[in-house]
């Protein structure tokens, strides 16, 4: 059997824990009912789906509902449609992060050809917010404020209850992508809506939620026969929704092991990666993203050289776009440092050994290149 690379690109996707596996295989294999039928099957199914609601939502603010959906991008997606409405009252200004995932700052630009304002605020050389050039952008005008909790890219974590406080005594809505962050950071609670995905913390994929605060009106995204709360037609998976909420039930119940591991791992990783600059801020930021450079480097030969670790050059949704990051941009970073640039990913099931090895093949292919 081919042994597989040493997996050091948790921000792209995570390997399903075991427990979440063993918690699917029955609602996959055995327990068939359509959740939203009425008879025995019907009901155990629709039981299980709002189990696994629970366990979400209990890492999530308690004002508010849980909605699942296809993705994250999905979520996100559903939470813009709230900017419709809020255009009938004279709000039809988008204010997101230069720096968010293309989820957010894509549905943005859409919003923006569609008539919408658009404000792509700019981040300073760390990667962060200023909170006073965001207050001086909100206003009367203001429809929704999007921040990601964990920048995917470099793992900057960004004042997300404080943007929400400006949002809020402007009469904004504030967008939460916490995708990066659910299940191992605490959640802000005065956000309006929150994104979250399921294979980015141990679960399946093709699985997300949207958290929606109580009051705050969505219009639908999919038309039907209005299951899921009669925003989101379509019969749910079950086994995907225990999937979910099993994986969030284990980060509850990991997260202060899972913080502690994955900071040694980093402090281990930031001693072996001397050499290399750490892109964003060095301490506002998610132990688990490394996002480093090496001027000079050619990171698409070193990712062909080093084929024994998976690690990535930035967002797997857009590295196959050819687009330098747009992240690595709004730091500063010309074009040869963020083709200089790599992400390394830490997880719950990574080793000292993996991190030490895959730092050492990196290391060794990168000084053969420079020289």
């Amino acid at each position: 059997m081919r042994k597989l690379p040493i997996y050091l690109d948790n921000q792209a996707t995570t390997p399903v824990a075991p427990e979440v596996f063993d918690t699917m295989v029955p609602w996959m294999r055995d327990h068939y009912g359509n959740p939203h039928s009425s008879h025995i099957l019907g009901r155990q199914a629709a039981a299980a789906v709002e189990v696994a609601r629970e366990q979400v939502a209990a890492l999530l603010p308690a004002a508010g509902r849980v909605l699942f959906t296809g993705s994250a991008t999905e979520a996100i997606n559903l939470a813009f449609g709230t900017v419709q409405k809020m255009r009938q009252q004279a709000r039809d200004q988008i204010i997101v992060l230069d720096s968010e995932h293309a989820a957010v700052r894509d549905t943005a630009l859409w919003y923006q050809r569609q008539g919408f304002e658009l404000v792509l605020q700019p981040v300073d050389s760390d990667g962060l917010v200023s909170l006073e050039a965001l207050e001086a952008a909100i206003g009367p005008r203001t429809a929704l404020v999007g921040s990601m909790l964990v920048n995917n890219e470099i793992g900057v974590i960004q004042p997300v209850e404080a943007i929400a406080a400006l949002a809020d005594q402007s009469g904004a809505l504030m967008l939460c992508d916490a995708v990066q962050g659910f299940g191992r950071l605490d959640i802000p609670g005065h956000v309006d809506m929150i994104a979250l995905s399921g294979h980015k913390i141990y679960g399946p994929k093709a699985i997300g939620a949207l958290w929606v605060r109580d009051g705050v009106e969505l219009p639908a995204l999919i038309h039907g026969g209005g299951q899921e709360q009669g925003i989101r037609s379509g019969t749910l998976s079950p086994a995907l929704c225990v999937g979910l909420g099993k994986a969030a039930a284990l980060c509850a119940e990991r997260m202060d092991a899972d913080h502690a591991h994955i900071a040694n791992l980093a402090v281990k990783a930031r001693s072996l990666f001397s050499d290399w600059t750490i892109n964003g801020a060095r301490d506002q930021r998610y132990a688990g993203n490394l996002n480093i450079r090496r001027d000079g480097l050619d990171v698409g030969r070193l990712m062909s050289d080093v084929r024994g670790v998976a690690f990535s050059a930035g967002s797997a949704c857009a590295s196959g776009s050819g687009r330098p990051s747009h992240v690595l941009a709004a730091l500063g970073l010309d074009a040869k440092q963020i083709k200089s640039s790599i992400r390394l990913g830490f997880g719950r099931y990574n080793s000292l050994e993996e991190v030490e090895q895959a730092a050492c093949l990196i290391n060794d292919a990168a000084e053969k290149q420079l020289r």
